[in-house]
């Protein structure tokens, strides 16, 4: 394993203000991106009752979401290719606004499934959309952080929205409208503004950041022109574009970590969307529950930032993927076997830290054997077919709830799967060798 060299004065100016100018802005959008996706988690108090869904009926409209997010996953990041990465995404967080807005009016299951189904639909270009981004502007040593901090916004999303879902689930009926229907007209407000912002924040590509000056944007372009001339030679001979694209569609190594993310998924989302349920069986307020659901994710994004820069300073990719992928295992079984709810919380604690710190290492593997609409297809692919991960994990918890009466056996099954990825991420590595995604010095 190499390790890499000390930072030049110029890499290290360049890494700081992309640090600053772009990670803070995308970092805001995935918060409220995350918030729309998984506030229901918070609206099921009383959303439930009132329009009539089963804890199958809400872990399959929870799951839908997912359906509807890796239709257009693929094409959306080959549109952002196209039309610049400005206009797309700031069309895709006003989309996501509007349609989180119109989910206050579901009147039953089939209405709540049909918005679920279009959130997923219209946020499809937002995560894999901005992963490709940072992939076009931070160095290869550098992006596993520069990811990590993107994806933090998840947890950080938990930690301060739920005490803030949890306030606006205690307000009275107002207006005519419920306490889930200002849930989500209140926290979809911000998606409408920010995606306007997005148009006077972001930048398409190095060779437009007026906000370096000529030296830093001719290192930063040359920087990754050189590793993109890499990646091409271990990937071999180019291809025309289409050809580049069906090559990363059927690479192995890119189903893979498609394999690996859906684990990942499973577990982030079944904490998303019911650990507040599985809370509020303790008998607690929603504002109590809004402050234990937040306390992990606090611990959870320390973790992973920590974890993804000790990735990034060893350049090693398997292990840091393998390791939080089976802690996070052993806490979805410990969450099972506890019946009390301190055990419960620690528990799901380790889930959030293990799920949130595998996922900085495993964004970094694909941009280090694709490039250019290869990358575009490849990393939409393994975020599109990861999350069916996302969709099978909160139906599996809901549906054995109905048919056992507890959250145990699908806690256990959602624990399975990130052992899985686990084992995955360990077997791509000994069966490529030295060309493996997961070795930085490849």
């Amino acid at each position: 394993m190499n390790v890499p060299a000390a930072m030049s004065e110029i890499e290290t100016r360049v890494v700081r203000r992309l640090q600053r100018r772009i990670l803070p802005f995308v970092m805001v959008l995935y918060f409220v991106s995350f918030l729309d996706r998984v506030n229901v988690g918070f609206a099921a108090f009383s959303m439930n009752k009132a329009i009539g869904l089963t804890p199958s009926a809400f872990g399959f409209g929870g799951g839908v979401f997912f359906l509807g997010y890796i239709l257009f996953q693929v094409p959306s990041n080959l549109i952002m290719l196209r039309v610049g990465a400005r206009v797309w995404i700031a069309q895709v967080v006003v989309a996501w606004g509007f349609v989180s807005v119109a989910s206050a009016f579901v009147v039953g299951p089939h209405s709540f499934y049909a918005l679920r189904f279009l959130l997923g639909l219209a946020e499809s270009g937002f995560f894999p959309g901005t992963l490709l981004y940072l992939s076009l502007w931070f160095p290869a040593r550098h992006r596993a952080q520069a990811i990590a901090a993107f994806m933090a916004a998840a947890p950080l999303s938990t930690a301060i929205g739920s005490p803030i879902s949890g306030a606006l689930m205690e307000l009275p009926k107002f207006l005519g409208l419920m306490n889930w229907q200002w849930l989500y007209i209140i926290e979809a407000l911000p998606a409408i503004a920010l995606g306007f912002l997005t148009l006077k924040v972001l930048t398409d590509k190095p060779e437009d950041a007026k906000w370096l000056d000529d030296e830093e944007r001719a290192w930063l372009a040359s920087t990754l022109e050189a590793e993109r001339l890499e990646s091409s030679m271990h990937a071999g001979k180019r291809k025309a574009k289409g050809g580049e694209v069906w090559a990363a569609l059927r690479d192995p190594r890119v189903l893979a970590l498609a394999l690996v993310y859906s684990g990942t998924s499973a577990g982030l989302y079944a904490l998303g969307l019911w650990s507040p349920l599985i809370l509020r069986q303790f008998g607690y307020s929603a504002m109590t529950i809004g402050w234990l659901n937040s306390a992990p994710s606090f611990v959870a994004v320390a973790a992973m930032i920590l974890w993804a820069r000790h990735s990034d300073l060893t350049l090693e990719r398997t292990w840091h993927v393998a390791i939080p992928c089976l802690a996070a295992c052993l806490g979805f079984v410990w969450a099972g076997n506890s019946a009390g709810a301190l055990g419960v919380i620690l528990a799901l604690t380790i889930v959030n830290m293990g799920v949130n710190a595998a996922k900085g290492p495993v964004w970094a593997m694909p941009s280090m054997f694709l490039s250019g609409a290869s990358a575009a297809a490849g990393i939409a692919l393994i975020n599109s077919m990861g999350n069916l991960g996302g969709f099978a994990g909160p139906l599996l918890i809901g549906w054995l709830k109905d048919k056992l009466g507890s959250y145990s056996a699908g806690l256990y099954t959602v624990g399975g799967m990130l052992a899985l990825s686990a084992v995955v991420i360990v077997a791509l590595a000994r069966q490529t060798g030295p060309s493996a995604p997961a070795r930085a010095d490849s």
